[in-house]
């Protein structure tokens, strides 16, 4: 799949184009059901389809102290949007110039001009342009002006309420990775480079692989029952911590996973690692043998609900 910005111009073969268009941060159930209909409606109307999105975050660029809260990296976007038999992945690079573009001229500039698009798929609560002028209706009558063919969707819901990325952070800052996933369809997951430990996981008889969380939402401190996939597409059932260690000086925030059955060097290789079920919050031990104790507790019940 290709990953397209607007530093150059638009491939002619992916011009008159549909474009599924919004944030999909996560790329939950409501999500894919707008990028399904643009789907849809390329195959029927035999037109490429082009999935796009914002980077960063427009509410990182407007408020840029705001805590982390990205579910999900460009990179897990692109392969989520080609799974879902998108073309192309366009990034909307989200600066001021982006944030000052009145919703009139991204319609008939952006959109229109330099995409090309033919037609424009959005969820029903998608707002754009400056100082969010533009709505559904905006887009559905100034895209009707330059042969753009706009429709929103329906949104998904859940017990009744409407899925969002919102619902989801809350989830897993609750520590109930279970709901997060109902929302998303898969697991939450955590891509990133392995990096060099202290080495006291190998000491301890449990090797871990270390991944700093960046710009990810923070789900509950704790250890998990995770499955780990590797830059080889392999996948390998894991327990994880999440937390900054409290039992070690000084603290560090890391996502530590050690993967069952497994033993060979990830250092510097991307892996992703997805959070299935909580077990338990993280602890302060006084010694390491109370600690180990607990890890071989942890071993047992991560491989039990994994099974």
């Amino acid at each position: 799949m290709e990953r397209l910005s607007l530093d150059q111009p638009l491939p002619e073969r992916l011009r008159g184009s549909i474009l599924a268009l919004g944030n999909f941060d996560g790329f939950h159930l409501g999500h894919q059901a707008v990028v399904g209909r643009a789907v849809a409606r390329g195959f029927h109307e035999r037109r490429p389809v082009i999935v796009a999105t914002f980077d960063p975050h427009p509410v990182r660029h407007f408020k840029p102290d705001v805590p982390p809260f990205k579910l999900t990296s460009l990179d897990q976007r692109q392969r989520l949007f080609a799974q879902a038999g998108a073309d192309a992945m366009l990034v909307f690079g989200f600066d001021a110039d982006l944030a000052a573009t009145t919703a009139e001229d991204f319609v008939t500039q952006l959109l229109a001009k330099r995409i090309g698009a033919a037609g424009v798929v959005t969820g029903d609560d998608f707002t754009f342009g400056k100082g969010r002028g533009g709505n559904v209706e905006v887009l559905k009558a100034v895209g009707a002006k330059v042969g753009i063919a706009a429709e929103a969707v329906a949104p998904v819901l859940l017990d009744g309420e409407r899925i969002s990325s919102g619902r989801i952070r809350e989830a897993l800052a609750a520590g109930d990775p279970g709901t997060a996933t109902h929302l998303l369809s898969r697991p939450f997951a955590v891509a990133g480079v392995v990096e060099h430990g202290d080495g006291r996981g190998r000491d301890l008889g449990y090797p871990t692989t270390n991944l700093t969380l960046g710009d990810y939402q923070r789900p509950a401190y704790g250890i998990y029952a995770a499955h780990v996939r590797l830059d080889d597409a392999r996948e390998f059932a894991a327990v994880a911590s999440l937390g900054i260690r409290p039992t070690f000086q000084p603290p560090v925030e890391l996502l530590e996973a050690c993967l069952f059955d497994f033993d060979e060097d990830l250092y510097g290789r991307t892996i992703e690692v997805a959070l299935h079920a909580y077990i338990r919050p993280e602890e302060k031990f006084d010694e390491l043998g109370a600690l180990t104790a607990r890890m071989r507790e942890d071993e047992a019940a991560a491989r039990k609900m994994l099974a």
